[in-house]
């Protein structure tokens, strides 16, 4: 029998799991990553995706070339522009949203800009992800 679009593959996609996302351990207050016996301690699962989420927000994109163009945020091109205080929240979540999305362990983003202390924005960051819910202040 011939198939009515042969130009399309109709052979089900399978459905392949996520490995065990594992990463280095961060202490948020000091903004370095935590170390044990000389070695950094290792997480997995929901802390690993936060601590993943943390370092990405904290990293400048387009900056450094170890890192693909894909992991980093924007929110220092922030500085310096002419933007109101509305405009500087609202394009903040934005740029927060745009950095975490690219995670396939994240499912979900939800930003809220709660204040400015001088020219930086306050983000608390909620993640929805496939080992469930963390949320973040950056």
């Amino acid at each position: 029998m011939r198939e009515l679009l042969p130009i399309f593959d109709s052979t089900p996609v399978q459905d392949t799991a996520l490995p065990l996302l594992r990463d280095v351990a961060m202490d948020y207050d000091k903004g370095a990553p935590l170390f044990s016996a000389g070695g950094p301690v290792i997480v997995s699962g929901l802390e690993a995706v936060k601590s993943w989420a943390w370092r990405a927000l904290k990293t400048a994109r387009y900056r450094y070339s170890c890192y693909t163009w894909d992991y980093g945020c924007e929110l220092g091109s922030l500085a310096g522009q002419p933007y109101g205080d509305d405009t500087r929240r609202s394009e903040a979540v934005r740029y927060v949203r745009e950095a975490l999305e690219v995670c396939p362990y994240i499912t979900g983003v939800s930003a809220t800009a709660e204040g400015m202390e001088g020219s930086q924005v306050r983000i608390r960051v909620q993640l929805r992800t496939v080992y469930g819910e963390a949320g973040l202040y950056v």
